[in-house]
């Protein structure tokens, strides 16, 4: 398969090169941008899709228990299998960060359908 179908596009956030032209990710590094743009956009945040974006954001408030990381786990994968068609979503885990009892750590093991790569990506997430 041609990497190509990875795609191009604007850089998350967007900024300008050492060129004054917008910086692109390409390839694995767009996909990666496009999980951690999925992950950090609550549902109903985007106007004009609302049906965008991951539940997590739901469980802002909610106590750091075994429960909560359940349903986090779960929206997670959820949200990826939904809006990231160029992945297969290996793994969803969590990882207590015991510095900061409010974070938890999203760790995404994921591969990329057309070239067979596998990645990791954490993700932090604030409970308050």
């Amino acid at each position: 398969m041609d990497i190509d179908f990875l795609g191009v596009g604007w850089t998350s956030p967007v900024k300008p090169d050492e060129n004054g032209q917008i910086m692109v990710a390409k390839y694995e590094d767009a996909v990666r941008q496009s999980i951690g743009m999925i992950l950090s956009t609550a549902k109903g945040e985007r106007v004009m899709r609302p049906d965008f974006g991951c539940e997590i954001h739901d469980k802002v408030f909610s106590p750091n228990s075994s429960g909560t990381v359940g349903q986090i786990v779960s929206d997670v994968r959820n949200a990826l299998i939904k809006w990231e068609p160029r992945i297969d979503v290996l793994d969803v885990d969590t990882i207590p960060d015991s510095s900061q009892p409010n974070v938890i750590l999203i760790q995404v093991n994921y591969q990329i359908r057309t070239t067979n790569n596998i990645f990791n990506l954490v993700y932090p997430f604030y409970l308050q």
